[in-house]
């Protein structure tokens, strides 16, 4: 992640640390390109927040977990959008898209729809995870 904009973990910092006056449970949606920075941010901020959820890819990863300090951790969350889609849009502008180069309209699938998730249950006294369970859900 070398950039010349501010380090998202200094940022995390500074967030987490205002959070942290005024509630127990911070959760993290962390929008990454890199599982490795999902993964690095997860640890910099275990034992600090409650859950840190990675998003990006729109595929959702297994390995959802809790981290030594009792923070919940997942990767990648996924989507919510159509099972028969690439990354929810439609199968045939996007392979002509890719196939051509040619620009193409991707219009959003909005049937046969599937529902990934994540769901966290935190202890009500310290805000730490107790237990963290990804969810797939197909809606049809």
């Amino acid at each position: 992640m070398k950039s010349t904009v501010n380090s998202p973990f200094e940022a995390a910092d500074k967030v987490v640390e205002q959070l942290g006056e005024m509630t127990d449970y911070i959760i993290v949606d962390f929008h990454a390109e890199a599982t490795s920075e999902k993964i690095a941010m997860g640890r910099f901020l275990d034992g600090r927040v409650s859950a840190v959820f990675g998003t990006h890819t729109h595929v959702p990863t297994a390995d959802e977990q809790i981290f030594p300090g009792g923070t919940a951790y997942q990767t990648d969350v996924g989507m919510v959008g159509g099972k028969e889609s690439i990354l929810g849009r439609s199968i045939k502008p996007v392979l002509r898209k890719f196939s051509t180069g040619l620009p193409a309209k991707f219009d959003v699938v909005n049937e046969n729809i599937r529902i990934h998730a994540t769901f966290v249950t935190l202890d009500d006294e310290s805000g730490k995870a107790l237990n963290v369970e990804r969810i797939v859900v197909d809606a049809s």
